[in-house]
């Protein structure tokens, strides 16, 4: 459903949703899914909560309406990375997109697919689920891009993509936990570039 769709003739919206939703993606991207209340959401969107319900739906909807506009935006990264011609070249693009992201100026640090519900309890058990899902999936690309690579000999024969695939990625994950703690991009690029130092790393049995 197109968000920037026009309400009903005689009812227009008076905010601009894209716009709206952006502020939320920021709230939910400091504050974590529990820690982000309704008010904090709404006050940021500058809407009423009924105006929210009506262009968003509940909280956990808006959430995944954001964690989309993340996954288009700020980690689109991911995407373009899996497009790289050479599976080193998907690994630097991967971890060096990973420290831009974590430490865009005038954003949050960190990633909102790893912080966004660390620790819930029940009430935020369903965005958790979620965001295990987003990373499993991402991860989940990942492998298939390095399977393609070992069948084009791009990787050595008897490479892992399965293992290999989940070293890069906790590696990426990492640096974005790092970056929420306050350690700054030069030292997460650094990181980076000691992972592809030895590439690929030994990942046969």
């Amino acid at each position: 459903m197109d968000s920037r769709r026009k309400a009903p003739a005689g009812r227009p919206r008076g905010f601009d949703t894209e716009e709206a939703l952006e502020r939320a993606l920021v709230v939910f991207w400091r504050q974590g899914y529990e820690g982000a209340s309704l008010t904090d959401l709404t006050e940021a969107m500058g809407i009423t909560r009924p105006s929210m319900y009506a262009a968003f739906g509940n909280k956990e909807e808006l959430f995944r309406k954001a964690l989309d506009r993340y996954t288009e935006g700020p980690g689109a990264y991911v995407a373009r990375a899996l497009e790289e011609p050479t599976a080193r070249a998907v690994a630097a693009a991967l971890l060096n997109g990973t420290v831009r992201a974590t430490t865009r100026p005038g954003y949050p640090t960190g990633c909102l697919g790893v912080q966004g519900a660390l620790a819930t309890g029940d009430p935020g058990h369903r965005a958790h689920d979620v965001l295990i899902a987003w990373r499993n999936s991402n991860g989940a690309c990942v492998a298939d891009r390095f399977r393609r690579a070992v069948a084009e000999g791009d990787l050595p024969p008897g490479t892992d993509p399965d293992r290999l695939a989940r070293y890069v990625v906790s590696l990426s994950y990492g640096i974005a936990v790092q970056a929420a703690s306050g350690i700054d991009r030069d030292d997460l690029q650094q990181v980076a570039d000691t992972a592809l130092l030895n590439w690929p790393p030994v990942t046969s049995a």
